[in-house]
């Protein structure tokens, strides 16, 4: 998106995009210093936090990442206008500006689609391990900062255990289960490019490929395989995207509607005293997880959610700790 000049700029825009960088620059300078020393390379500055300024702020170890929640009112000058100000403020290089819009509901398939084809990354930092971002390609980075806590908390848990990662995107949790010392994971996602991705992940953090083993399927198609066979998992992490449709198999999923056939059919699988975390960033979500006969359900939210991603008006994740 082109940068407009200031003086062509509606006085209304002016006036947020200075409230907006004034507000992310006094965000940065309480959150980076402690982040640095965690080696935390990711983290969140601002989340329509001024009601009438709707923009998303990510810093991504000297890139910046800042989206717009769009609506039908957008206007092309404001995004840039709101970029341009924030990456001024913090000293970034327009060249490390990544300006995205953000679509919810239904539309909420449009965050995967793909934008470009740079193919470009780059390497960041959380705690002690590393992660390759592309801020170019999608609206989605390649790393939910979000869930930063609760990869932690997998990795607390691996020790172990044979550990299963269901919609793995680019393998951060099960980097983490890696590295918390899984016997084992199989992680399973329908994309090629996100099993390609989690692969150099794993070879980024000198994880065992034999031991952590990565699996293109449809996960329900992967579910209803894995059912017949012997093995069974400890640990799993189930984090689905709120709604998709396999067009070439007339396959839709809603998260409201299908999270309990989901859930029971990963329960299939894992010993009985293990643990599944579930989570969902559907902000209307409505959970019915007491009737699956599930040993015990709690929602953990409090604890998963870090200080950078709490908001007032909003949970931008729940999660779930199951025990089967």
């Amino acid at each position: 998106m082109p940068t407009i000049p200031v003086a062509e700029l509606p006085a209304k825009y002016s006036r947020q995009a200075d409230m907006l960088a004034n507000k992310v620059k006094k965000r940065f300078r309480h959150l980076n210093k402690r982040f640095a020393r965690q080696h935390i390379d990711v983290f969140r500055l601002y989340d329509w936090d001024i009601p009438e300024i709707r923009a998303v702020v990510d810093w991504y170890g000297g890139h910046l990442v800042v989206g717009e929640y769009a609506r039908t009112q957008s206007t092309p000058e404001w995004l840039p206008a709101m970029g341009a100000a924030v990456a001024a403020a913090l000293g970034v290089p327009p060249e490390h500006l990544h300006l995205k819009q953000r679509f919810y509901g239904k539309a909420d398939g449009q965050r995967y689609s793909r934008l470009a084809t740079t193919h470009q990354t780059f390497v960041v930092s959380e705690r002690d391990l590393k992660f390759h971002i592309n801020p170019w390609d999608f609206v989605d980075t390649g790393l939910f900062g979000d869930h930063r806590d609760t990869r932690q908390m997998v990795r607390e848990a691996a020790a172990g255990k044979d550990f299963l990662n269901l919609f793995c995107y680019t393998g951060a949790f099960t980097c983490y289960a890696a590295k918390g010392g899984a016997r084992r994971s199989l992680s399973v996602d329908r994309s090629k490019s996100n099993i390609a991705w989690a692969r150099r992940n794993l070879e980024l953090n000198d994880i065992d490929p034999s031991r952590h083993r990565l699996v293109q399927m449809h996960v329900f198609e992967f579910l209803a395989a894995a059912k017949s066979q012997a093995e069974r998992f400890d640990l799993a992490v189930v984090d689905p995207p709120s709604f998709y449709t396999v067009k070439e198999k007339e396959d839709r999923f809603d998260i409201n509607a299908d999270h309990p056939m989901l859930l029971e059919a990963v329960a299939l699988l894992m010993q009985r005293g293990g643990t599944i975390f579930f989570s969902t960033n559907h902000q209307d979500f409505l959970p019915r997880l007491e009737a699956s006969g599930f040993a015990d359900v709690r929602e953990i939210t409090a604890a998963t959610i870090p200080e950078d991603y709490r908001h007032k008006r909003k949970r931008i994740h729940r999660c779930w700790q199951i025990t089967i």
